[in-house]
């Protein structure tokens, strides 16, 4: 049974952040106020903000918020690993410390008032809850057409996936428990906790524009977080190289065929021509089969490496604080 008053934590990466941290940081915290005045989570629930190698004054606002009020934490990555990697590190800070995370980006797009639904399905028995995006009217034609693609191409890929869902999800801290047993270097959230499994459910929200500064996320970084979904989740890839060498090789048979019929009636260049033709065409399908071969090859060898998936490098005095506090209860429990 969930507790009767959850302490929650919500995790917020953070990416050169300077323009909006200091619009939304007061937002998550009076969505924090309102539940825990509500009694729907208890009084010492945190927001945690993970900077992830900021190179603006993200991480001196965040020093500065959490300097001002108890309630907010930070933590800063030795570097820019991602934003994958800086979601992952909080919810391994914050996994002992709570009951329950919500991941969420800092630009104000996800509506915050929709945490409350995923704590009343955490207290109805959901272990994970995920925020699903019911429209995205506020994208540009080119963001929605591309992110749509994205969910689809990934279902044919045979990875599990919630439609319409990226980061803003509540997980339990049994969740996380489970989570952190999976060693996986290349991260891809979304296609991880559908595999930890427990009673799920979904929150629908209207999606707004950026409060404030940039996109992190452009297409360049759409398709490298497609690359490591699939690549990690599925050898559907192999298996269309498969098919497609099958199909080549078939229609390689046929014009061979075809070409010893007509080797009468076509002139030599002609010929030559066709020759040509066939090659280029083999020799491109031979070379992404290696291509795609060698993804895999080289997803293999990144994680038999085991690298630290992220290094913290500095905590705000409260985290730290925390975090002597549970060794401490960890050291008198031995």
């Amino acid at each position: 049974m969930p507790a009767a008053k959850p302490v929650l934590w919500i995790i917020v990466p953070c990416y050169n952040e300077e323009a909006v941290l200091p619009i939304t940081a007061p937002l998550f915290r009076a969505e924090l106020q309102e539940l825990s005045d509500k009694g729907k989570i208890a009084a010492s629930s945190r927001v945690l903000f993970v900077n992830d190698g900021s190179r603006d004054s993200t991480w001196q606002i965040i020093q500065d918020l959490s300097a001002r009020d108890e309630h907010f934490l930070g933590m800063a990555q030795s570097r820019n690993r991602g934003h994958q990697n800086a979601v992952f590190a909080g919810l391994m800070e914050a996994k002992d410390h709570c009951d329950i995370t919500i991941s969420i980006d800092c630009d104000g797009q996800d509506d915050i008032h929709a945490m409350e639904a995923m704590v009343d399905a955490y207290h109805d028995g959901c272990e994970i809850v995920y925020g699903v995006r019911s429209h995205r009217d506020t994208d540009t034609w080119f963001k929605r057409t591309t992110a749509q693609g994205f969910y689809r191409f990934m279902s044919h890929m045979k990875v599990e996936l919630i439609y319409n869902h990226a980061d803003y999800r509540l997980a339990s801290s049994r969740v996380l428990q489970v989570l952190a047993q999976y060693r996986e270097v290349n991260l891809f959230l979304r296609g991880m906790f559908p595999l930890v499994g427990f009673k799920s459910t979904s929150v629908y929200y209207d999606r707004s524009s950026r409060l404030a500064g940039q996109s992190h996320y452009p297409l360049s970084h759409m398709i490298h977080l497609a690359v490591d979904g699939i690549t990690s989740f599925s050898t559907e890839p192999m298996n269309i190289m498969v098919r497609c060498g099958g199909l080549t090789g078939l229609i390689g048979l046929i014009a061979l065929i075809v070409n010893l019929v007509r080797l009468a009636s076509v002139g030599e260049a002609a010929q030559f021509g066709v020759l040509v033709s066939l090659i280029l065409f083999f020799a491109g399908l031979i070379l992404t089969a290696v291509g795609v071969v060698g993804i895999y090859v080289g997803r293999t060898y990144m994680e038999t490496k085991a690298r630290p998936r992220y290094i913290i490098s500095e905590r705000t005095p409260a985290l730290e604080k925390a975090e002597q506090k549970e060794a401490g209860e960890k050291d008198a429990g031995l």
